[in-house]
């Protein structure tokens, strides 16, 4: 099974990036990977079988396996290696949940990542994704990919399919990502029920457009086609009213030289895409000054896409 499983007691650590999921127009099939903010997480090899998660976070997340997401994914991992095997679980929370950014994506993702790492490497990258999606399941009710294929991945993904599993890694030309998290919280779960269960056939017709267009603009280092492309006409207009300023911090930004952008997944975060660093630093000072108005406390980050995805840094 695997060549160079480790010793029960070992511990590898892990950064699992938060993600920017849909870009805009690609509902539930494009992610992208940050480089900032991500968590930090350990993982040790026990004698003991199971899975234990250490309580050591400020936001309440459960310890019972089934009901945590890295204790799902790794459920899952643990079904299709059939051999008795134990992991210890803790987890530096630096992704907030509720933020958009993919912090149940990236806890899932960790998780298996650092478990193939101490078994060997004995799973591929798609099979990782299979398992952390099991871990969306437990915090959105929903299979989706979306954050856990950037996530693993790294870089621009295209979710092509999920039953089966077709994950198409995509090239993209620099590009650097502002991002404001509002400090609100909008459930995923929440951000989903809201949504149509229907669509014009001219409005589809649009998106199917813009989403194309996206794809080929990151092909071909096309930056005005990807500013072009990052119009969403189903899923933005509703949910837009869940996050305050958003209109305002989306207008503002394009009008600071944005290429474009708007909500990070679900929300309230919402990113910005800029060709040079110093667009991307007027954008946060557009973003800093929406909120600052509001009087709604925020966070803001600067950073670019991240192409290596979860990594273990010591074991």
């Amino acid at each position: 099974m695997a060549n160079d499983i480790k010793s029960p007691g070992s511990s590898v650590q892990v950064l699992a990036p938060a993600t920017v999921a849909n870009l805009v127009c690609g509902f539930d099939v494009l992610g992208m990977a940050l480089q900032q903010p991500q968590d930090v997480m350990t993982v040790r090899l026990t004698e003991k079988p199971g899975i234990f998660i250490q309580k050591d976070d400020v936001y309440n997340l459960p310890v019972e396996p089934e009901k945590n997401v890295a204790g799902a994914s790794l459920l899952a991992l643990m079904e299709e290696w059939k051999a008795p095997v134990g992991f210890e679980v803790s987890i530096d929370k630096r992704i907030k949940p509720g933020s958009g950014l993919g912090s149940s994506a990236a806890s899932s993702a960790g998780a298996v990542v650092a478990a193939n790492h101490l078994l060997g490497s004995p799973f591929t990258k798609e099979d990782l994704v299979r398992f952390a999606m099991n871990g969306e399941k437990v915090a959105s009710g929903v299979k989706h990919a979306d954050n856990i294929a950037p996530c693993i991945y790294g870089g621009i993904t295209l979710i092509r399919s999920i039953f089966p599993l077709d994950i198409v890694q995509l090239t993209a030309p620099p590009m650097y990502v502002t991002v404001v998290h509002p400090q609100i919280e909008v459930r995923t779960s929440d951000a989903r029920q809201i949504l149509r269960k229907e669509v014009q056939l001219k409005a589809a017709i649009k998106q199917w457009g813009n989403i194309a267009g996206l794809v080929t603009g990151f092909l071909k280092n096309d930056y005005d086609l990807i500013g072009r492309s990052l119009e969403d006409v189903i899923i933005e207009p509703v949910r837009s009213i869940l996050i305050p300023g958003f209109d305002d911090v989306k207008k503002r930004s394009k009008d600071a030289g944005a290429l474009g952008g708007g909500i990070s997944g679900s929300g309230p975060s919402i990113f910005m895409l800029s060709k040079e660093e110093y667009v991307a630093k007027g954008v946060e000072d557009v973003m800093i000054d929406v909120y600052t108005r509001l009087g709604i406390e925020f966070k803001t980050y600067v950073t670019m896409i991240n192409y290596e995805g979860a990594k273990c840094i010591i074991s």
